[in-house]
Parts: structure tokens; sequence; C-alpha cells
């Protein structure tokens, strides 16, 4: 652990390459790096960039051994350099980041970047949460903005594409809580709100003592479906998406990432004794799945009609679907 998180260290947004983001993707992201293999050449370089920024941030919080100070350091020169990318950019600047490159290229809005340090900062500031919303609104900030910069790197038809994106974002994050309750833990984090853990009984004395009762597995399955009622949503909006292997690649993100429910559900609900993922060989699989099924490949080109924003709105009144 100690080795990789001085890898992370000794790569920042601001001095990075295109290479370096490819590299430093390929040994982080293993999922989405497999999933990007569609993507034309400049837009993986594009996204590479942009993840790399995004992980970056992240690292600042979650290496454990950073002092408070310096984290505040850390995000002060994070904001430092966005300022000088969209304010005042230099040819030095864009020539030498990948990141301020893609930034000015795709246009994407500070705003998505700036919601993601505050969602970051979070996890210094909360280890608790009370309610779902409160818990959706730091989803929202740490995964679904990530899903809007890189619908803007991808392409779309139509605005419509971006709540969608929101949705998906959500999704994985809440996959991320689920499969990483033992390691968050040993953070000191419990993401899993307390009005919820309440309801079913669970606490944090069970969590420390990694208790597999029925509580835990009726909390798992309520988890597990609400998850997968947001990957259901998300798949709305891939029609939206260009159709130059960006959409591809968010239906493989989509794929494998929810299959890691399945993972979770396959051990019994036991995230304890190991950390649940995807093979290789079962990435393979689902990629061969969707590319020889044609009318799955359809389903997600096809355009919803005019009425189906107005469906989705009586079918899940508690959801925002605008932009």
């Amino acid at each position: 652990m100690k080795e990789i998180l001085q890898t992370v260290d000794s790569v920042t947004p601001m001095r990075c390459t295109f290479d370096e983001c490819r590299d430093y993707t390929r040994t982080f992201a293993k999922s989405f790096y497999f999933s990007s293999f569609l993507l034309p050449k400049e837009k993986r370089a594009a996204a590479y960039a942009v993840y790399t920024f995004c992980r970056y941030a992240d690292n600042i919080v979650d290496s454990g051994t950073t002092a408070a100070e310096d984290i505040r350091s850390r995000f002060t020169e994070l904001n430092l350099f966005l300022d000088e990318v969209y304010d005042s950019p230099s040819l030095q600047l864009l020539s030498n980041s990948a990141f301020a490159q893609t930034v000015k290229k795709y246009s994407i809005p500070r705003k998505y970047f700036s919601d993601l340090i505050e969602g970051v900062c979070m996890d210094t500031e909360l280890k608790r949460y009370n309610t779902f919303a409160e818990l959706e609104n730091y989803c929202y900030k740490v995964a679904s903005v990530v899903g809007l910069i890189m619908t803007e790197i991808f392409g779309y038809s139509h605005k419509a594409a971006l709540p969608y994106a929101v949705y998906l974002g959500k999704a994985m994050q809440l996959t991320n809580i689920l499969r990483d309750i033992k390691e968050d833990y040993r953070m000191g984090r419990i993401y899993l709100p307390d009005d919820e853990l309440k309801c079913f009984e669970y606490t944090e004395d069970d969590i420390s003592n990694e208790r597999m009762n029925e509580n835990f597995a009726m909390m798992m399955r309520f988890n597990i479906d609400r998850a997968r009622a947001y990957y259901e949503l998300s798949t709305h909006g891939f029609p939206y998406l260009t159709n130059d292997g960006s959409r591809t690649t968010v239906v493989l993100m989509y794929k494998i990432y929810s299959s890691i429910l399945s993972e979770i559900e396959a051990y019994g609900y036991d995230i304890y004794s190991g950390r649940r993922y995807v093979s290789t060989a079962e990435k393979l699989k689902l990629t061969a799945g969707y590319l020889l099924n044609r009318s799955e490949r359809k389903r997600f080109s096809r355009l919803p009609d005019s009425k189906h924003h107005e469906r989705l709105r009586s079918l899940y009144p508690n959801m925002n679907f605008d932009m």
C-alpha cells in the first residue's frame, strides 16, 4: 500500500503528459482502462488526463497519512492550478499539462472540478451521514461530476444525457461504498446512513466485528436493489452518447461495475473476507456478450420518444431529470 501511495504522490495533474496519464490510469483504474479501448485516440487520452486529476484529488485525503495542514495546502494548490487553467492559461501551461489541454479542448465547466474538490474535502469533515439524502449529495460530488466531465469528452446529441450520467455516477459510488465497508471503516468512515443502520438494527459494533447476520443481509439486499435502480435509470441516457466508441465505453463501465453487485451476492454479501471485483475473464465475457448482442446494442441506441421523461418522472417521483 505504501508503494502505491508513493506512486500516486509522484504524479500530479499540473505536470502530467498524456502518456503519463495513460500509464497512471492503467495502474489505478483497471475497469475504466479496460472499457476505454474502443474510444477514439484523442478522447481516450483526454479521459485519462481527467481521471488523473480526479484520482489525485481523491488521494490527497485517502492516503491516510497526510496532516490536515498539508491537505489544505494541496487543495489550495489544486484550486490555484484550476484558476490558472480557466482564467489565465499560458501557452507553456497548455503545452506541459495534458489536463489543461483537455479542459480547453472540450470546454469542461469549472464548476464540475470545484464540486469534485468540495466532495473530496467532505471526507476530512464528515465521517458519518445521517440520511441517504446527505450521502446522495456526497455521491454526486465525488462520482456524478466525474460522469458529467466524461460526458463532455465523449460527446452527446442532447443535454438530456446529463441527468442520466449523474445516476450512473451515483450507482457506481454506491457500489464502491458497499464493496469497501471494511476498508472505509478502518479509515474511520461509515458511509451507510445512520437512519438506515438503525432501521436494519446493524450497528458500528457490528461493522467493527464484521458480523454477518440476517440484519446485515437485509441491509445489503436493500442497498444493492437501490444501486441497481440507479444503474437501470442511467441506461436511458446511453442513446444520447456519441456512437464512435464512446457509448460502448459507457455501456461496458455500466456492465462491469454493476457486476460487482452480483459478485457481492455470489459471496453471500461477504464483503469482509475479501474485496469483490470482476475478473479480466469476466470483463472479456461481458464485452463480447454486448458486442455480439444486436438487440441490446439497438436498445441502447434507440432515442426515447417525447413522453419518455414524463413516464420516468411518474415512475420515480423523487428523482431529478433536469440539469
